[in-house]
């Protein structure tokens, strides 16, 4: 007899039938989201220490660039994704209290928070590209960008290999915002079941799942930050 056909007449809907009960498939669950989140750490562990060869190749050039990068916007967005990160996991408990209204809220309540960092991000970006920083870019800073720097700063020829700095901040932002693009249709994927009310205590492992890796994303910007803001 197979799995599904075994299942006990009131079994969830939800138990696929490779599983015995909710409680083993949510074990399997958990234990599928940590290896990947384990290889998303080591991809991302490869990039930092890429930044830290690059940094320690050429301190002065990206003590020089980092000044052209806005604190302020960096420390929102920080502030975004550590509010996006409590509301992820209010979802989480509401799923297994039952309350519906509650989880639907925090899931879309998650999914707005990602969307102000992406918009934070689309506005740095576009101030980068106005200012002729690009990709790999032999890079000259204008003079708007100029004044951005410490006094001390602006007097000083430019260090070579600024584009190395910026080269490194375009990659890891950039494939940090990815992750959270793919984070915000995850979201819209959770809402959109949590409507037809398919989460509860007895099953919440997709909300789980996707806190878990929406805390990883969290994580990695909280390194991103000081790494290339305040360094």
């Amino acid at each position: 007899m197979s799995g599904a056909a075994a299942r006990s007449p009131g079994a969830s809907p939800f138990l696929q039938g490779h599983f015995r009960s909710m409680a083993e498939q949510l074990d399997a669950a958990k234990l599928g989201v940590w290896l990947f989140l384990a290889q998303e750490i080591l991809f991302f562990g490869g990039l930092f220490v890429a930044y830290g060869v690059f940094r320690a190749n050429h301190p002065d050039a990206f003590f020089y660039a980092h000044h052209f990068l806005d604190w302020r916007m960096g420390a929102l967005n920080t502030t975004v994704l550590l509010g996006s990160s409590l509301s992820a996991a209010w979802a989480v408990r509401a799923a297994q209290l039952g309350r519906q209204g509650e989880l639907r809220l925090t899931l879309l309540l998650t999914l707005a928070l990602a969307g102000v960092f992406l918009v934070v991000k689309y506005f740095e970006y576009t101030h980068k590209l106005h200012n002729g920083v690009f990709w790999g870019a032999a890079y000259a800073p204008s003079e708007e960008m100029l004044a951005a720097l410490p006094p001390a700063l602006r007097q000083a020829a430019p260090p070579a290999n600024l584009g190395t700095f910026f080269s490194i901040y375009f990659l890891m932002t950039g494939l940090h915002g990815l992750h959270v693009l793919i984070g915000m249709g995850l979201y819209v994927w959770l809402w959109r079941r949590a409507r037809r009310g398919d989460f509860g205590p007895g099953y919440y492992v997709p909300v789980d799942g996707v806190a878990l890796y929406w805390h990883l994303v969290d994580l990695i910007w909280i390194f991103l930050f000081p790494l290339f803001y305040l360094m």
